[in-house]
């Protein structure tokens, strides 16, 4: 049964288990909701990467910090094409699109990326969009395009949450996985830890994703990945304990999600990645980059794969294939919304001494 109604203390309580009481009870209740020999793979690229107004303390496509990121323009329609079929052939059954925006604009470069999602879903492949705020408006035209699913991370608790961006607010995040639920596409929404965040952050994020009605389908876990010239460069790595107790915490407050092993996955070690997916992970990205960081090899993974008699879950096992309306036909116009998306504009020092660092390299 699946509960909305979790307390932070009651999943700090279950987090804080010894840890084989807690793997074995985790283990169960992914059992009871999910083949553990099915993995969901999917790929992620970066359609658009670096250049991003934001100053999210964690990530090295800000405009604002100097990390020897290439940036680049948004891709073809061809060009995301000849990536969806090769990360088909390579076992991925779902494809994410990631830009480096703020929020969706309409205009040419949002008709591209819904152009880009129909192309994908007419190779019978799941599409998810990561590409910041949407509006409702917005969330039905990737729908009608044929959006499996949309990436809209909450990163940590409401309250840690301020001392890693200013740029955008909390609320902001909750209001387009709102908006993504008045269309037909899934949610996909998780977090990171490792950002200097307590444990009664990393519940207070579970909270807040658990008590969503109904939870996403799809929750990511990532590690830090610290990058030079973030302010989170100096941040210690987290260890695989950690990950344990996040991902067999996640899998027993959120039974029916697809709990995905996310950025991070570089440092874990085979017998780590194994006891991930025996605590409930059952889905994970595959291709040697998460948007900018590093990734462990597909051919690497499918030999894991084999070693732990896994097999990659086939797409739409989960929910249906969504049908592609086209550009003519479609019901929703762009309206030319300018929506006023909040920005705090607290001051966050580590932020501030980083974006001062980069230009004095520059």
């Amino acid at each position: 049964m699946t509960r909305n109604d979790w307390t932070k203390e009651e999943i700090l309580e279950i987090y804080n288990k010894p840890l084989m009481e807690l793997l074995y009870e985790a283990a169960t209740v992914h059992r009871i909701h999910h083949d553990p020999n099915k993995v969901q793979v999917s790929t992620l690229l970066s359609i658009k990467t670096g250049g991003c107004p934001e100053d999210c303390g964690y990530c090295p496509q800000a405009a604002r910090y100097h990390t020897d990121i290439e940036g680049n323009d948004l891709m073809s329609v061809s060009q995301v094409k000849a990536q969806a079929l090769r990360a088909k052939a390579s076992g991925s059954s779902r494809v994410c699109m990631g830009a480096a925006w703020r929020n969706v604009k309409d205009g040419e470069e949002f008709d591209n990326v819904l152009e880009m999602v129909r192309t994908i879903n007419k190779l019978n492949m799941e599409v998810c969009c990561t590409l910041g705020m949407v509006t409702e408006n917005q969330a039905q035209r990737l729908a009608e395009a044929g959006l499996y699913a949309y990436n809209h991370n909450l990163d940590s608790s409401e309250e840690y949450y301020k001392e890693v961006i200013s740029t955008r607010g909390y609320q902001d995040r909750l209001d387009t996985i709102g908006n993504v639920r008045k269309s037909n596409v899934t949610v996909c929404s998780g977090g990171i830890i490792g950002m200097g965040e307590s444990l009664e952050d990393r519940a207070g994020m579970l909270v807040a994703l658990a008590t969503l009605n109904p939870q996403p389908e799809s929750t990511p876990i990532n590690a830090l990945v610290p990058v030079e010239g973030t302010p989170l460069e100096e941040q210690q790595k987290v260890s695989i304990w950690e990950m344990l107790r996040m991902v067999a915490t996640t899998r027993i407050v959120m039974p029916e999600t697809q709990v995905r092993l996310s950025a991070g996955r570089t440092d874990m070690s085979r017998e780590g990645q194994a006891m991930c997916f025996f605590a409930g992970a059952n889905s994970i990205f595959a291709g040697d980059k998460l948007l900018t960081t590093p990734n462990p090899d597909v051919n690497e993974d499918m030999e894991m794969f084999k070693l732990l008699g896994l097999e990659p879950q086939k797409p739409f096992e989960k929910k249906s294939q969504p049908q592609s309306v086209s550009a003519e036909e479609s019901q929703y116009k762009p309206l030319g919304e300018k929506p006023k998306w909040s920005r705090p504009g607290h001051t966050i020092e580590r932020n501030v001494e980083a974006k001062q660092k980069a230009k004095t390299k520059a």
